[in-house]
């Protein structure tokens, strides 16, 4: 079984953190709408949909992968890299501690969960405006004694790494190369994003199948074409707040 952590989408979203896009009107209600529409598609895959309530005062709340790396052995609690989304981590941690054993990144680091790309044992991390180098050093620090290792990788042009790369399938990474360097994945099989699409990176595995924006079909036509399951959501009022299919979860394996 696994446990899908989410929250409910903030009524002031429209107040969220940008950095590479500018600001557009977001429709609360459709933002709502296809949030549960997202939280439904998890369910049909076999989560448990766990959904914390919405936070008025954390606009970018609904986005809880920031807040928290999920293994199988710990949840880390992260610090956030905008100091407006530090408050977020509390509720999260209050809601994984069942579930996990908690450690916690501290100041002077700073890690997104967004930056965070785990493949088996190993842990690729974001160097991007919102995970700093100490961030990198203290997730090394904690995983270590688990057997996996971590490895830094530089980002550019875009907010995390997962907006540029994501896990597809076993070993498989879809990967938008202008914001990545793809040798930094080594052996790992590389599906490139469509590109018309440069913000199709972002790909959410759930079991053997891959939950995906509908505003990216060129990008899914190449995922099909590999053989992997995908199911398509509508996020596109979340995507006006940089948020991606990845974002709006956190799942455990139980």
């Amino acid at each position: 079984m696994r446990v899908a952590l989410t929250r409910a989408v903030s009524p002031n979203i429209g107040r969220c953190e940008l950095t590479h896009l500018a600001r557009q009107p977001i429709d609360v209600e459709v933002a709502r709408l296809q949030h549960a529409r997202y939280e439904a598609c998890l369910a049909e895959l076999g989560c448990q949909v766990q959904r914390l309530p919405a936070a008025p005062d954390l606009p970018d709340s609904v986005f809880v992968e920031d807040t928290a790396v999920v293994l199988d052995e710990l949840a880390i609690i992260t610090r956030p890299g905008a100091e407006s989304r530090r408050p977020e981590t509390a509720a999260v941690a209050q809601a994984l501690q069942p579930y996990r054993r908690l450690a916690h990144i501290v100041a002077p680091a700073t890690l997104d969960g967004g930056d965070v790309l785990c493949v088996g044992r190993q842990v690729f991390v974001g160097l991007s405006p919102r995970t700093n180098p100490a961030g990198i050093a203290q997730l090394q620090d904690l995983l270590e004694p688990w057997g996996y290792t971590v490895k830094s990788v530089p980002v550019r042009g875009c907010l995390h790494l997962k907006s540029a790369a994501t896990l597809v399938a076993t070993d498989t990474i879809l990967i938008n190369r202008a914001w990545v360097d793809a040798q930094a994945f080594g052996p790992l099989e590389l599906i490139d994003v469509d590109p018309t699409e440069p913000f199709g990176g972002n790909a959410l595995l759930v079991g053997e199948t891959v939950v995906y924006p509908t505003a990216y079909p060129a990008t899914r036509r190449r995922l099909e074409g590999r053989g992997i399951p995908v199911r398509v959501v509508d996020v596109s009022e979340l995507a006006k707040a940089e948020g991606g299919v990845t974002c709006c979860s956190l799942l455990a394996r139980q």
